[in-house]
């Protein structure tokens, strides 16, 4: 059986693409290995009607939603390998053996992130220490902040950042990332500014208490934020030879069409802005992008 659409992922943006794909009475297969980039975070903000779900549940939800539409199989698995061959399909092997064919694949298969190399770090990533204020910033208002940022973008955002707590210290870990006059900018706005490396996070349960630096100081805290290095979690797009960003995501139009023909991008994947709520929005344009170009290719 030849499929229409393979949706490599299932994060909100692999999900709401099975639904609307679904929906649309086409045969589809969501592949997901189940390791979400969101996998320590506990609970999710800024999506309306479910904001503080806790992201598990989520996708408990969204699965149930789904299973109403019979068209569309799962299968909690990684794909291994993908290729089109000469009807221009894709053939899709995966770990588990199975191998599909479909006409349409969207990749939704997100970012992966590496945390700057300081002690204790992940012991209070997603619990105290985040990288989104938008998801985040809520809970953590007018309370003394660390943001931990070793490149250019420290700068813009502290300035976002400081829009939750004026009790901000940038900890640029010894990276030479902000110039005299951003430092001068941000201190004249009560923000701190540390370059010293850091040599720990400190804290119980999960909680940031304080950052000690390596000249010997420390700043009291009670959480913060953070900018990780984020790169594509799979190889998918480079050997299909997609189109990239700027920033490194894949290159889509308004339907999440990218620069190889019925290969489709969403979510973290194709956009910068990481967030539940536009995910799940760039799954859904992307479904109705495959619905469509379907629809007119059988037309003809």
């Amino acid at each position: 059986m030849i499929l229409d659409c393979a949706i490599i992922g299932g994060g909100p943006a692999g999900l709401n693409a099975a639904l609307v794909l679904g929906r649309a009475r086409r045969k589809v297969v969501l592949i997901d290995s189940s390791s979400p980039r969101n996998a320590v975070t506990h609970e999710s903000h800024g999506f309306i009607t479910r904001d503080g779900v806790k992201p598990g549940d989520f996708r408990d939800s969204a699965h149930e939603d789904i299973r109403k539409y019979p068209s569309v199989l799962f299968n909690n698995t990684k794909v291994s390998h993908v290729e089109q061959d000469h009807n221009h399909h894709f053939r899709l092997t995966t770990e588990d053996g199975n191998c599909y064919y479909s006409r349409k694949i969207i990749l939704a298969t997100g970012l992966k992130e590496e945390l700057p190399a300081v002690n204790r770090i992940s012991e209070f990533y997603g619990k105290s220490l985040f990288s989104c204020p938008y998801c985040d910033g809520w809970e953590l208002r007018d309370l003394p902040l660390v943001l931990i940022a070793e490149s250019k973008a420290a700068y813009d955002k502290a300035k976002i950042v400081s829009n939750w707590s004026g009790q901000l210290t940038v900890c640029t870990n010894g990276r030479d990332v902000l110039s005299e006059e951003e430092k001068n900018t941000l201190n004249r706005k009560g923000i701190q500014v540390k370059e010293s490396p850091l040599t720990a996070l400190e804290g119980e349960a999960g909680q940031l208490q304080k950052v000690t630096f390596e000249d010997g100081t420390e700043a009291a805290c009670k959480g913060g934020f953070v900018i990780p290095k984020v790169e594509q979690a799979s190889n998918f797009g480079e050997k299909l030879g997609l189109e990239r960003t700027e920033n490194g995501g894949i290159k889509t139009d308004h339907m999440g069409r990218t620069s190889v023909k019925h290969v489709y991008a969403a979510g973290d994947t194709s956009q910068a802005i990481a967030q539940l709520i536009v995910a799940a929005a760039e799954g859904s344009k992307a479904a109705i992008g495959v619905n469509h170009d379907l629809t007119l290719e059988d037309f003809d």
